[in-house]
């Protein structure tokens, strides 16, 4: 025979008893969000960090480039804090060359350490 006093859940945060529902498994609204921010911060922590910096990318093109074609030296992209290693997207011709987009603001390594800058207005 089960008693009553088996069947009890606690908060998977802080440990207190839960009433109510049988599939709860917090106690409220701010133990889901702590318990939850302690299981993903990390990764959450992450895709902010990359997103920040994504969209840093797209002002510096942004800023580069207000007429939709431009060519820069690297130097001047990466004294803005340019990081080459996030885009969104690429893009390759015919010809081999390969376009690297940050959303609609694109860039294009030349040679001499220029780089063309394009806008996608397909965006």
């Amino acid at each position: 025979m089960i008693r009553p006093s088996d069947n009890k859940k606690n908060c998977l945060e802080c440990g207190d008893e839960l009433m109510g529902r049988s599939d709860k498994k917090f106690c409220n609204d701010q133990c889901r969000s702590v318990y939850n921010q302690k299981l993903n911060g990390d990764a959450a922590e992450l895709i902010r960090n990359v997103n920040n910096q994504l969209r840093k990318n797209r002002s510096i093109l942004s800023k580069l480039n207000p007429e939709g074609k431009t060519s820069v030296k690297k130097a001047a992209l990466e004294k803005k804090g340019f990081n080459f290693k996030l885009f969104t997207s690429t893009y390759t011709t015919k010809e081999n060359r390969t376009y690297y987009y940050v959303y609609d603001q694109g860039y294009l390594q030349l040679e001499n350490d220029y780089f063309m800058l394009v806008l996608n207005k397909d965006f």
